[in-house]
């Protein structure tokens, strides 16, 4: 049998796990789930025929080299970090590889050695980056194919709560690693392209800049920009495009709400707090207050933030109970933007009946023989249980679509690389609307950034 080594068995696994076992009697495959846990191993191979589950450490390199060099392709879905020592272990044993992760310097230094060797090593496969790399890509190359110049592409994504789950003032509860939510934006300022002009957005700025879009059926979002949206522009061919603008997606009002948690520095991670182990979530919240001998701490954050006590921004607050003196932060030698996350969890952590939602949204803009075109490409997926979740689906198939794909000789192009290819786009963008990962396109008016130009 064909085996495939499996590297880390968290979330992001589950679905790409249930897909390569209902195929391996038919593709003659053999899983071999290694993660450092055996008891979540164990849970993901669920004791299939086809499946072994093994505790793995990720740091013992003679059992690392061992696994791989049993295995006809590795895929690691450790945190992207720690790929680079397993792919080094590829090149060196001649196996294909493939994460969900960006690509790192570290990884893309390997590409001459990948290509020496004829090995694929595919990165990027997963939701975003990956779906979105393909979805996109596959717009671009038709526009291109029909004669057409492009001018503008805007591509949001985001992980959700879904409709029927969607349950507090927010509309948003956790579905994928906190801290990333806490710390989002942080870094540098958000760099993009307008009409052909470089534009910046601090962080303290960042989440009062946001767009607004509507999707058919589940309403209105907003997206604010994502640090860097030029890190694809060259890879994507778009050097010459007038507007350049990637963001995150979340329900309306948001980021207005999450904006107050930036402004009083509640999202720092440099500095650690003092007394943060002993110290109330009220306490935590006055830290950042300046001192008043009469008035509240709610009074206070709302004068100096000018918050209306009728404004939806301040029940949102209350919700989070963020003002309560009994509860204890509890955390030793924590900064303000790990104390958040605490507080955070409490209240968006989902319930075991939850159900999660991805939501995607591209426009192209573009001319052709004269005339300027739009095309807006949006995709929810809805999830279907707190193991097979929406985030899990589409992380997950992707991999797991591709790795087949390499080991059945589908895709063969050596290197390391992105999903940016027709062999790589096209069959697996098709298998995934098997799956409920469907792209809707729809032909509209272009309007670019001057909303004038439709009176």
């Amino acid at each position: 049998m064909r085996n495939i080594l499996i590297i880390g068995a968290g979330r992001s696994a589950s679905s790409l796990i249930r897909y390569l076992l209902e195929k391996s009697d038919v593709e003659n495959l053999h899983l071999t789930i290694g993660d450092l846990s055996i008891e979540l191993a164990q849970r993901k191979a669920n004791g299939h025929k086809n499946a072994t589950a093994i505790a793995l450490d990720i740091k013992d390199k003679t059992q690392r080299m061992s696994e791989i060099e049993k295995s006809d392709i590795v895929i690691s879905m450790l945190p992207a970090h720690m790929h680079i020592e397993v792919a080094k272990d590829c090149i060196a044993l001649k196996k294909h590889m493939v994460t969900a992760s960006y690509i790192s310097d570290a990884m893309a230094s390997l590409d001459e050695s990948a290509k020496a060797n004829g090995l694929v090593f595919m990165n990027e496969i997963g939701l975003d980056p990956g779906i979105d790399h393909m979805s996109a890509m596959k717009v671009i190359d038709e526009i291109r194919e029909k004669g057409g110049k492009m001018l503008l592409f805007e591509s949001f994504c985001g992980g959700l709560v879904a409709p029927e789950s969607d349950d507090n003032l927010w509309n948003y509860k956790f579905t994928w690693a906190p801290r990333n939510v806490v710390l989002a934006g942080q870094g540098g300022a958000a760099k993009f392209i307008q009409e052909g002009k470089y534009k910046y957005i601090p962080y303290h700025k960042l989440f009062r800049r946001t767009e607004f879009f509507e999707v058919e059926g589940y309403g209105k979002f907003e997206g604010y920009a994502n640090r860097d949206s030029l890190k694809y522009r060259s890879v994507y061919g778009l050097d010459d495009v007038l507007t350049l603008y990637r963001g995150t997606i979340r329900r309306v009002g948001y980021s207005r709400a999450w904006n107050v948690f930036v402004q009083l520095g509640l999202t720092d991670d440099s500095y650690v707090i003092d007394n943060s182990e002993t110290i109330s979530y009220r306490e935590f919240l006055n830290l950042f207050l300046p001192y008043h001998p009469t008035d509240s701490v709610e009074i206070k954050l709302r004068l100096q933030l000018g918050i209306e006590q009728d404004d939806i921004i301040w029940d949102k607050l209350l919700e989070l109970d963020i003002f309560n003196p009994k509860k204890i932060v509890g955390l030793k030698e924590a900064t303000p933007a790990q104390i958040l996350e605490k507080i955070l969890s409490e209240k968006w952590t989902l319930n075991p009946d939850d159900k999660d939602m991805i939501v995607m949204y591209h426009k192209f803009g573009y001319e052709l023989d004269g005339e300027e075109h739009q095309i807006d490409s949006k995709m929810v997926c809805i999830g279907d249980d707190q193991t097979y979740t929406a985030m899990a689906k589409t992380v997950g198939l992707p991999v797991a679509m591709a790795t087949l794909a390499i080991l059945n000789g589908k895709i063969t192009t050596p290197g390391v690389q992105l999903p940016i290819t027709k062999e790589v786009y096209d069959p697996i963008l098709a298998e995934l609307e098997q799956y409920g990962v469907i792209f809707k396109e729809t032909e509209m008016p272009y309007i670019g950034y001057n909303p004038d130009k439709l009176i």
